[in-house]
């Protein structure tokens, strides 16, 4: 008799091998199982009768030597040996399931980056060798190069999206003749390129570096870096500022230059007899976001949408839209009036500082609130409830550089744990050192908010909050997509030659 033999369950589609029957599962297991189960093939789902006839065909031509080993009194039911197998799939795929959510994210370290490095293309050598473009000492494949090719008749010259059918470029292109325009300057100096195909391109060197350049810097101008500072409860004698006059009579570059470094950033003298200044100056950013609270929003405590934001109880620190797959990017809030009564200071606390502090003090703590996702919902108003398509974790950083991108934190909207029951209290311990430093003193930067002064903020990283209030206040604001107000910034600080240029390697 062989030493392996192969239970084959068309159901599962799954080759399951194992050893003699006798080890696979014992007598005291073949005992309850087959009293759990039902023996008769009529109460037997359809779907498993061609299973349970393979595993009887397989016990069949093994009984005698089974019965040798175990008696036939043992002899396992066809019935019990599937629901077995099943059980074991079924365990297998929950210890998977529980290995996939405590692996990494990220390729490197995890990290929260405050500042930015060599901005400008490397002066990597260009050379021509082995019918090769070398770029650095790397050799840039010619399916690259050829893909890429800027001319307008493969890149349209406006919109820069592709024109040619890049899998109809032959896999076995090669360069005809290649040349280097000589420059004194390196970055000034072009390579002309003659293809196999017929096709001529032309290529800069410092679209060239930046191929071969690594992906902390690609990740500059794609996300519109530049050196942050972290702050907190001292920030509230020198916040940053601008004015409404300088964000729509010149460039609102200055303004979201602030956002990007600080994370919010109050535009003071803006007009508060109606709410229509702020939504212009909303617009100059970039479109307002829709979401299911409408779009540009002005509202009173009246819980006119079902949530409580739109009370005047005290709300912890906390980021919007979790409970979106794609949290809103920018939000403002503008005080239009406050009258009969009091209270209803704002509270910011800069998320990446906390994360910053929570990495130096306990590393274990950040790295369970970086791998462990988290789901969340929006569920208060009639016939709605929102929920992003998967979970996230709390501290969300680029898999490619390991930067932190993203704070998700909000108690209230908060729904299930992405871990085993057995484990989750591991969550709970890290995510109670989080709050713990979100609510230290000195962390909270509480201001109270006048009409005539928004305050625009980054939700992925800045948490809000307020006191409890009196009386009746009259707020309007809006949110901005993440992606909308990156390309202002990205075209307000690096220009569009220098964007567009980047595509390629970004």
């Amino acid at each position: 008799m062989s030493a392996m033999h192969t239970l084959r369950c068309s159901q599962s589609a799954r080759i399951v091998t194992r050893h003699a029957q006798l080890p696979l599962l014992s007598h005291a297991r073949f005992q309850s199982t087959a009293a759990a189960s039902t023996t008769s093939t009529e109460a037997t789902p359809a779907s498993d009768l061609d299973s349970i006839i393979e595993v009887k065909k397989e016990i069949k031509i093994r009984t005698p030597q089974f019965n040798k080993l175990v008696g036939t009194e043992n002899t396992p039911n066809p019935n019990s040996v599937l629901l077995d197998l099943k059980k074991l799939d079924g365990e297998l795929d929950r210890l998977h399931e529980s290995w996939r959510k405590l692996l990494p994210t990220t390729k490197g370290p995890i990290r929260v980056r405050t500042e930015v490095h060599n901005l400008l293309p490397e002066n990597a050598v260009v050379l021509v060798e082995n019918n090769k473009i070398v770029v650095g000492g790397k050799a840039i494949p010619n399916i690259w190069l050829r893909d890429n090719c800027q001319c307008s008749s493969c890149m349209h010259e406006s919109t820069k999206q592709r024109l040619q059918d890049t899998f109809a470029i032959p896999k076995d292109l090669s360069l005809n003749s290649a040349s280097i325009t000589k420059k004194e300057k390196v970055h000034e100096r072009v390579v002309d390129i003659e293809w196999s195909d017929g096709h001529k391109s032309k290529y800069s060197q410092p679209f060239l570096a930046n191929a071969i350049t690594s992906f902390e810097r690609r990740s500059v101008v794609r996300q519109g870096l530049m050196n942050s500072k972290l702050w907190d409860s001292s920030i509230a004698s020198h916040p940053p500022t601008g004015t409404f006059h300088d964000a729509t009579d010149n460039s609102i570059g200055p303004i979201l230059q602030k956002i990007r470094k600080y994370g919010f950033c109050y535009v003071d003298k803006t007009p508060f007899d109606t709410p229509q200044a702020t939504e212009g100056l909303l617009h100059r950013i970039a479109f307002i976001r829709e979401t299911h609270y409408g779009g540009f929003y002005d509202f009173t405590a009246d819980l006119a949408s079902q949530d409580t934001a739109y009370t005047n109880i005290a709300l912890e620190a906390h980021t919007d839209n979790t409970y979106f797959s794609d949290p809103a990017g920018l939000q403002a809030f503008h005080l239009l009036s406050h009258t009969e009564g009091t209270g209803g200071a704002s509270l910011l606390v800069d998320g990446f500082k906390v994360a910053d502090e929570l990495f130096q003090q306990d590393k274990e703590a950040y790295r369970i609130l970086s791998t462990v996702n988290v789901h969340a919902h929006a569920s208060g108003n009639e016939g709605i409830s929102i929920q992003p398509y998967r979970g996230f974790p709390v501290l969300e950083h680029d898999p490619t550089t390991g930067d932190l991108l993203r704070v998700r934190w909000n108690s209230s909207d908060r729904a299930s744990i992405e871990l085993p029951i057995e484990l989750v209290e591991t969550w709970y311990d890290a995510a109670r050192k989080f709050d713990a430093l979100l609510k230290k003193k000195e962390n909270e930067y509480w201001e109270q908010l006048v009409p005539g002064r928004v305050l625009i903020f980054d939700n992925w990283r800045v948490l809000h909050g307020r006191s409890s209030f009196t009386g009746k206040r009259r707020i309007c604001g809006g949110y901005i997509n993440r992606d909308d107000w990156m390309s202002r910034v990205k075209m307000e600080r690096f220009g569009q030659e220098r964007v567009l240029g980047s595509l390629a390697s970004s």
